[in-house]
């Protein structure tokens, strides 16, 4: 079953009545930028009428919002699709892979009656109507030059207690392996005041955490400023009343000391840095077209935890870059073993069409590249249960996400984890975890750790102790 497979979970419409009584499902793939689009999409055909739905099973009509970053993201996005097409759907297919392949995908899919680009989901009940009427639809524009706002409608399909905000969309940037402005185009920002329109809702709808993304969260703001106004927007949302606010994307060049500051003196925006360095050797940098970075990762990182001594780190790395030779990989295995970042996702390199790496001389047998990955794994593990280890004996506050009476189970997040990528806390089953439900945010001692996960429970409020989100 296809909602086995892509662990797909049905969600009720929020109208009394439809005036068409047509359901259409909704799958999304790859990342939270993507996801926001798909409940912007959804938000209009709820608002239009019609029923809508997160269980292709339930549907003849299937939008499918995809990825095309990678070639193992394109591999599941085709899969997903032929897979609907075999189990007779009609599809719309919208997204990164609709804007990468456009015509080449409706010749190549019987089943699809539209193509919707990256920067044209606003369309998505028009060319429902259109598709009704008998039209096959090409609605892709050639360059996305569109950002949803808060005007547009949202049917929310995360988690209660926790939301994506998209802050801008595309990027300027022209990094060798990146495909993303192909995809996405330039940066366009939203204004500070539409921002914090949406957090304020947000926040009356019962929204606990509050992730900001973009590609480059750290250049919000260049485009329509004329200058990165991250630390601006920080300081608005510290009037916003939602406990946490995360910040996803933040690439180095724009982590400046006003917007570490901010970081530091906004009561709830977490110390969380996301912040993909992709490589520490310069060689690597600059064949990456990063030349900017080569002389900032250590300085920044050092900066961070001198103002932030409790800062949590996540990056992303790229082994098996073309020409990465066996000095420059042992240059990045020093890096990771002496900055010991918290969280690290590591990727092999994948030579995508339309990018200045693919045509690159010296490509890394996959092989090589593989075996690079594990030993990067390998190293940051023991690294990671040491973090996780080291919370074992504080008091930190956790938001519960998942109760199940039946077998004792209580699930949250501290601000150390952000969601899907991160660990979990687990609670113990006792007199004061009983009375939790999913939303509530409360003090727990960590009392265990493993390699990705720390186990707790409800701290009494004498054992309550300053946490790192508190600033102080």
């Amino acid at each position: 079953m296809i909602e086995e497979d892509f662990k797909i979970k049905p969600i009720k419409n929020t109208k009394s009545s439809s005036k068409n009584n047509r359901t259409v499902a909704f799958v999304h793939l790859g990342c939270e930028k993507n996801l926001v689009d798909t409940e912007h999409m959804m938000g209009l055909l709820d608002q239009g009428g019609y029923l809508v739905s997160t269980d292709p099973c339930k549907a003849s009509l299937v939008v499918v919002n995809t990825c095309s970053f990678i070639q193992p993201a394109r591999e599941e996005s085709v899969r997903v699709l032929v897979g609907l097409a075999e189990e007779g759907k009609e599809i719309i297919i919208a997204g990164c892979l609709a804007q990468h392949f456009q015509e080449d995908l409706l010749r190549s899919i019987p089943e699809a009656k539209a193509i919707v680009g990256t920067g044209d989901y606003q369309n998505i009940l028009n060319v429902l109507n259109r598709i009704e009427k008998g039209e096959r639809v090409n609605q892709v524009s050639s360059t996305p030059t569109f950002v949803g706002d808060e005007r547009l409608p949202r049917y929310r399909t995360s988690k209660q207690s926790v939301a994506y905000l998209k802050v801008a969309e595309g990027c300027d940037y022209r990094c060798a392996f990146c495909i993303i402005p192909k995809l996405r185009g330039d940066q366009r920002s939203r204004s500070i005041e539409s921002i914090i329109t949406e957090a304020q809702a947000l926040a009356k709808q019962g929204v606990k955490e509050l992730i900001l993304i973009s590609q480059i969260t750290t250049n919000y703001g260049l485009d329509i400023y004329g200058r990165p106004s991250l630390a601006d927007l920080l300081r608005a949302l510290g009037d916003v009343p939602i406990p946490w606010i995360r910040v996803h994307y933040a690439y180095p060049t724009g982590l400046t000391s006003e917007v570490i500051q901010s970081f530091k003196e906004v009561p709830n925006v977490l110390p969380y840095f996301d912040i993909p360095l992709q490589h520490s050797h310069p060689d690597v940098l600059r064949a990456m077209n990063r030349p900017w970075q080569t002389n900032l990762n250590k300085a920044l990182l050092d900066s961070i935890r001198e103002q932030l001594p409790d800062a949590v780190f996540r990056t992303s790395l790229i082994v098996g870059f073309p020409g990465e030779s066996e000095s420059h990989f042992e240059d990045l295995v020093s890096f990771v073993q002496i900055q010991e970042f918290d969280h690290i996702g590591v990727f092999t390199f994948s030579a995508e069409e339309g990018t200045k790496a693919a045509t690159l001389s010296n490509q890394i047998p996959i092989g090589i590249a593989q075996a690079r990955k594990d030993k990067i794994i390998s190293i940051q593990q023991p690294i990671a249960a040491r973090k996780n280890q080291e919370c074992i004996g504080r008091t930190l506050d956790v938001l519960i996400e998942k109760k199940n009476d039946d077998i004792g189970e209580i699930i949250g997040r501290c601000y150390r984890f952000a969601p899907e990528v991160d660990g979990t806390v687990r609670l113990s089953w006792d007199e004061h975890s009983k009375q939790l439900i999913p939303g509530m945010m409360v003090p727990v001692l960590i009392t265990g750790a493993d390699l990705y996960d720390l186990t707790g429970k409800v701290a009494k409020v004498e054992d309550m102790v300053f946490t790192a989100q508190n600033k102080q």
